[in-house]
């Protein structure tokens, strides 16, 4: 997991695929570590403390199924929650993300 600031801002240096529920911002690490790390942010643009909860919980979710068979290895993963990602359904989303990983995996 992502916690520092520091490692969302450069992951925001990195690709990115935006999506209608989310946008995911990809950077290689480069220092020789395999593993995958991922990170969230959802604002208060979106809603009230619930709901960026619940967009949270699904963006978890989203990234438990894909990113181990589908992220890159040694790279940081950052999720941000988009307005209309609540209300989306959650096979499109899913469908969105995989889309997502293929596209910055290039």
């Amino acid at each position: 997991m992502l916690s520092k600031r520091r490692d969302f801002l450069a992951a925001n240096a990195g690709k990115r695929a935006p999506m209608p529920g989310f946008v995911l911002l990809m950077r290689p690490r480069d220092d020789g570590d395999a593993t995958m790390r991922i990170g969230f942010t959802v604002t208060k643009k979106i809603g009230n403390a619930v709901v960026r909860n619940r967009m949270k919980r699904r963006l978890r979710a989203l990234v438990r199924e894909l990113l181990p068979e589908r992220g890159v290895a040694g790279a940081d993963h950052v999720l941000i929650g988009r307005n209309g990602g609540i209300e989306r359904d959650y096979a499109l989303l899913l469908s969105e993300f995989g889309k997502a990983l293929g596209k910055v995996a290039r």
